[in-house]
């Protein structure tokens, strides 16, 4: 590399970045940075991901046996509980939205921070005590009901560590309100001149629809916990039918959040496949409008169908069909994004760098658990496998198909913006390789084993269902080779990567069009916003790809 080289790439590197390590840890843990606090975060979830692959990894080596040998069967309930908890509330309701977007949300949108930066360093330390708490409930032995907390189980008094669990989190739900309420506000009120809502990127848009998911359902499962630490610790008949309560009433409380706390994880990844998709297909995305608006229908359908969860509990036939209807139509809007996504490929000169492997690896993978996830909305088809590894495998191509390598996509398609540094782009390519085949190797043998009748949350199952869990539990070590594979070599990067420069991609957005990494009030000017998000077609010079 040339002198010249060396001194016009040492110049994209500004020293008044976020990175900037003269001002100490101390200013870490009190500032008020977006970026810094995304990175703390980022740093957080990464750790409670860790601990919820450790539970899964003693789950399914349990698995490999039809006898139930490796644990007793209370010892396996709690495993699977505290995978459940660790990765629903520790990781994926928070992931993208708190890391990603918290990120980049004020730089899409032409501000200097987030409307509130002291409420979004505090939720960041309310995550952190809500996670405390869950750990204590772990280190103290564990909590046995199953991620959901189905009562009358979770409120009798002998079962184990159920309000440390519930403490932790309701704490992280306020953590959630926060986040959501900073991000509504910073979209209405903060955006740049020029910025105008149609012009704003779809990240943005689906961000802020699970912000408004954030503020309106977690108060519901707040109060949900509280009730069931009410009943467990003065008696009092809500939920208890032995007191007079009613156990579908918390199934009904318990859904109406959780089914829209699945699009609080989805939604964002839904945004990153619609900023990488146009990206490396060079092309306008195509329906820019029926995405945005796809993305706030979600949001409020997704409010609507929490009974699809209980059609073996109960409720009436009348509202089954009713609720079954509706998830049927709440798969539409989903499916709007993926054939515009399909369109905005079509002729478009595709690179598959890293980034877009994800983004397509997402779009099959989803795609998949959207459609299963019909059958399940079917209610005969669902009362024959509810209660099977068929619905653990729909919510995994869903969650981890989904969400979690949407959220790989991300970190590598903005890791260049948050570091100023490129990652190896050969091992990366292999790590979603992996991660790809992996993923379906572990899980697809399991929707065989739902529709055959093996029953999920046990520990020991009839011998003829052996074959189909050792190759899942195989299927499971590549998919750990492929998800660590990132921690190396991003965390190599951060010395040793080639120098990104301020848009290695040649992207559009305004996060594009500051310097990587990005100075600490993001921009040295206001940015004035004169053209739409995707204006790919505009740019007549030659794209070279870094990769």
């Amino acid at each position: 590399m040339s002198t010249a080289t060396q001194t016009s790439l040492a110049l994209e590197m500004p020293s008044d970045t976020y990175l900037n390590s003269s001002y100490g840890v101390k200013s870490w843990f009190l500032t008020g940075d977006h970026k810094r606090i995304a990175v703390m975060y980022i740093v957080s979830i990464s750790l409670m991901f860790l601990l919820g692959g450790v539970f899964a990894t003693l789950v399914r080596l349990e698995l490999l046996t039809p006898a139930g040998d490796l644990f007793q069967s209370d010892t396996y309930n709690k495993l699977f509980t505290m995978h459940g908890v660790v990765m629903i509330f520790g990781f994926l309701v928070p992931s993208i939205p708190v890391t990603i977007g918290n990120f980049l949300i004020p730089i899409m949108v032409g501000a200097r921070d987030l409307a509130f930066p002291k409420i979004n360093l505090a939720s960041w330390y309310i995550y952190i005590i809500g996670m405390i708490f869950m750990l204590a409930a772990i280190i103290s032995g564990g909590v046995d009901t199953g991620w959901t907390f189905y009562t009358p189980l979770s409120t009798q008094y002998l079962t184990t560590h159920v309000m440390f669990t519930a403490i932790g989190i309701l704490i992280a739900g306020f953590s959630s309100i926060f986040t959501g309420l900073n991000f509504i506000v910073t979209v209405h009120r903060m955006r740049a001149p020029g910025m105008t809502w149609f012009r704003l990127p779809l990240f943005v848009w689906s961000n802020y629809a699970a912000s408004i998911i954030m503020v309106l359902g977690t108060p519901v499962l707040a109060i949900t916990l509280i009730l069931v630490a009410l009943e467990r610790g003065l008696h009092i008949g809500i939920f208890n039918p032995a007191l007079g309560g009613d156990p579908v009433l918390f199934q009904h409380m318990f859904w109406f959040y959780s089914h829209p706390a699945v699009y609080i994880m989805i939604l964002p990844g839904f945004g990153v496949i619609s900023e990488i998709i146009p990206c490396f297909a060079r092309k306008r995305i195509f329906g820019y409008s029926a995405i945005a608006f796809s993305s706030i229908a979600i949001a409020v359908f997704g409010f609507l169908v929490w009974a699809h969860h209980m059609f073996i509990a109960g409720i009436s036939t009348y509202s089954a069909l009713i609720f079954s209807f509706v998830t049927f139509l709440v798969a539409i809007p989903s499916a709007i994004k993926v054939f515009n996504w399909t369109a905005t490929l079509y002729k478009g000169s595709i690179h598959f760098d890293t980034p877009m492997l994800y983004a397509l690896a997402f779009i099959g993978l989803f795609t998949i658990g959207g459609l299963t996830g019909l059958f399940l909305g079917a209610i005969g088809v669902d009362m024959h496998v509810t209660a099977t590894y068929f619905v653990v495998a729909h919510f995994h191509y869903v969650m981890v198909g989904g969400m979690l390598v949407a959220y790989l996509a991300g970190m590598h398609f903005w890791w260049p913006k948050m570091t100023g540094r490129m990652y190896p782009e050969a091992p990366a390519k292999l790590s979603a390789l992996i991660v790809f085949i992996g993923f379906n190797l572990t899980f697809f043998p399991q929707f065989i084993l739902g529709y055959m009748g093996m029953p999920r949350r046990y520990h020991s199952y009839p011998p003829e269902f052996q074959v189909l869990n050792v190759l899942s539990t195989a299927g499971a070590s590549v998919l750990a080779v492929g998800l660590l594979m990132p921690m190396f070599y991003m965390l190599w990067s951060l010395k040793y990567g080639e120098i990104a420069g301020n848009n290695p991609y040649r992207a559009t957005g305004l996060e594009w069009q500051t310097t990587s990494p990005p100075p600490t009030h993001n921009f040295h000017e206001t940015p004035i916003v004169t053209q739409e998000a995707y204006d790919y077609e505009s740019q007549t010079e030659e794209v070279e790809v870094v990769g």
